[in-house]
């Protein structure tokens, strides 16, 4: 598979990070919503809640990687059959709002622990605190954050009902170019449809 986007496929960089992420999405929010399970001041919720911390903060550094390889890939593939312009027009600011709440929410994250004066270490080295310690700061950025957090369902969620509208009521190809390859017997299939 090649490295940068054809005219019908994206690339495998492409590809694999947007699998990627979807999978560190999925453990930041498990871990999410997984701790509520494990009583307060347990090892396993405090664990819970640096897991979920180290995660987002992954999700910033992927989201960052992604950005740089997206525009490095070159041109998205174009969509077969074209869709029609009100499609277009409603997936650029969807891609849009997916961004933000990839960059935004870790961002919030780190700077809710920073309010709250929490040493954030990252496979054993200290991170530093975006902002002073601050508890009234720190209340209103993790309400916000958790708004972000919450939205993410919503954003996730319409994507992924996009793409599968597409692939199974559209029948074009916007689901198949994120897609990997299997081999040569999708390849040929894809080439008859």
């Amino acid at each position: 598979m090649a490295w940068k986007n054809s005219t019908s496929r994206y690339g495998a960089a492409v590809i694999g990070l947007h699998w990627l992420m979807l999978l560190l999405l999925a453990a930041v929010y498990a871990c999410m919503e997984l701790r509520g399970f494990a009583p307060k001041g347990s090892e396993l919720r405090s664990a819970m809640k640096s897991l979920h911390f180290l995660l987002g903060l992954g999700v910033l550094a992927l989201v960052l990687l992604r950005l740089a390889v997206r525009w490095s890939a070159g041109a998205a593939p174009g969509i077969h059959p074209a869709v029609p312009d009100w499609q277009d027009r409603l997936a650029r600011p969807m891609h849009f709002a997916l961004y933000v709440f990839m960059i935004a929410t870790p961002i919030l994250g780190w700077m809710t622990l920073s309010a709250e004066g929490q040493p954030i270490v990252l496979f054993g080295l200290p991170v530093p605190s975006l902002v002073d310690a601050n508890e009234a700061l720190a209340d209103q950025l993790q309400d916000v954050h958790e708004a972000l957090a919450t939205a993410g369902y919503f954003l996730i969620g319409l994507h992924a009902a996009a793409a599968l509208a597409h692939h199974y009521l559209f029948r074009d190809d916007t689901l198949s170019r994120m897609l990997p390859r299997r081999g040569s017997r999708q390849e040929a299939h894809g080439r008859d449809r």
